[in-house]
């Protein structure tokens, strides 16, 4: 086993680990908090996968602000709120309620488990395609450096209305979750 595949099942183990943490404990906190390594384990395997420009974009996106956002959700929220949603009656873990989502996730499951058995990977007809014409991503390709570029230079007015547009989005959200004095 080479360095590169212990990495890959460390990291892989992380995120099941922490996904599963987060899916079923009741401490919204903690829960939070394992969303957070989740996130940053996820952004490690897409840096294994040479996909550096997604990995960025992970952390930046979803570490950097749907997790912020997350957080700025539990703080700014009632503390009766919160308390009605910890103490939620059917604490089980199996219920008749929860049976339809995890015969989904039990079919999910068995599908993925068939497909990662049956296929060999050695032998995919578009990979060895891919690989005749020389049409492969290299570690010391410049596809992030393209990018940037294309995203300060050719895209830079859609790029600035986006954050504009997500900056008015957090101020709406910060003035809608605000507390109003009773008058």
């Amino acid at each position: 086993m080479t360095l590169v595949q212990l990495l890959f099942y460390a990291m892989s183990f992380i995120v099941l680990a922490s996904a599963v943490f987060v899916a079923s404990t009741k401490n919204l906190v903690r829960s939070v908090f394992m969303f957070f390594i989740t996130l940053f384990a996820l952004a490690g395997l897409y840096v294994m996968a040479l996909a550096d420009f997604v990995a960025i974009t992970q952390v930046v996106i979803y570490v950097g602000g749907i997790l912020v956002l997350i957080l700025f959700a539990f703080m700014l929220s009632g503390r009766e709120t919160l308390s009605a949603l910890q103490n939620q009656t059917g604490s089980r873990f199996i219920s008749l309620k929860k049976l339809p989502a995890l015969v989904l996730a039990a079919l999910f499951f068995v599908v993925i488990l068939n497909m990662i058995l049956k296929i060999d990977v050695n032998n995919l007809s578009w990979i060895k395609q891919a690989i005749a014409t020389n049409n492969v991503i290299t570690p010391n390709a410049l596809v992030t450096d393209n990018i940037g570029i294309n995203l300060m230079t050719r895209y830079l007015l859609p790029f600035e209305a986006i954050s504009i547009l997500l900056m008015i989005a957090l101020v709406g959200t910060a003035h809608l979750s605000r507390k109003e004095e009773p008058q």
